[in-house]
């Protein structure tokens, strides 16, 4: 029997679900750890060496038990800071998610794109270097969210969470004239892996049609494509589910649909 590859998918909270969903459903043969750095979330009310000096530290206590073959960061702002430390502490392959700033720009048709993420993804100089390089033209609006990443919890979570609470993080995306298709932000990127949880109505409040860009499918191209070749006839092995906090999840039937139908442990 071929042995599983274990990959291990580390968000601040259950933003990181909406990578693993997309990774589950390109590598069914894995098994998955989960883990919500619950403890220390949201990592937007953190600073940077706070947060350079919470995750390398941890990631090596997660490696040390998992003992992962691959390492999904599965968060805009530890990737940000973070993969250069963690890429140079441990020998294994790391993942992250960073703004999709570059697929963005190509094909927006308007010229106008905006970046919706967390204050600490969109002031970061990784963010501007993205824009720099890669804006091709576009005039790129950042959107610092202050509380959509947690909306997006509380929704997962079966808290109500109002249209006026989603709308006001939201707005600030839509620029420009909102009768000329030519002359307003025409896509959006969804800089924090929190959002899509929210897409469906992202879509519905959104003043006008945009093109929502979701990091998750090229993640999980670029996982497969560090694996290698599917390890054999496994159709699915396990999935764990951690906190850092040690709470119990008790969210199993929310969860199932990222974990490709497996109960997470």
């Amino acid at each position: 029997m071929t042995n599983s590859p274990t990959i291990l998918v580390f968000d601040s909270g259950l933003g990181g679900l909406t990578v693993l969903r997309e990774v589950v459903a390109a590598r069914s043969d894995a098994h998955y750890v989960y883990v919500a750095d619950d403890a220390f979330f949201p990592y937007g009310h953190h600073s940077e060496d706070e947060i350079i000096a919470r995750v390398v530290p941890l990631m090596g206590e997660l490696v040390g038990t998992h003992d992962p073959d691959l390492v999904v960061i599965a968060c805009n702002t530890a990737s940000t800071l973070v993969l250069s430390h963690l890429r140079a502490a441990y020998s294994l392959p790391f993942v992250g998610t960073v703004p999709a700033i570059k697929p963005a720009c190509a094909q927006s048709r308007s010229r106008r794109v905006s970046v919706l993420g967390t204050k600490g993804t969109v002031k970061r100089e990784y963010t501007k270097a993205l824009i720099r390089d890669f804006a091709q033209g576009c005039e790129v609006t950042l959107v610092g969210s202050p509380e959509l990443a947690a909306l997006a919890e509380a929704e997962l979570s079966g808290s109500p969470v109002s249209d006026d609470a989603i709308l006001a993080e939201l707005a600030p995306c839509f620029v420009g004239d909102a009768g000329d298709a030519g002359a307003r932000t025409d896509t959006v990127v969804l800089a924090c892996t929190h959002y899509p949880l929210l897409l469906d109505r992202l879509k519905k409040l959104a003043p006008w049609p945009v093109d929502w860009i979701d990091p998750a499918p090229a993640i999980a191209r670029r996982v497969s494509d560090l694996l290698g070749p599917h390890t054999g006839d496994i159709a699915q092995s396990g999935a764990e589910m951690i906190f850092t906090s040690n709470r119990v999840h008790g969210l199993s039937a929310a969860l199932m649909p990222f974990f490709g139908g497996r109960i997470p442990a």
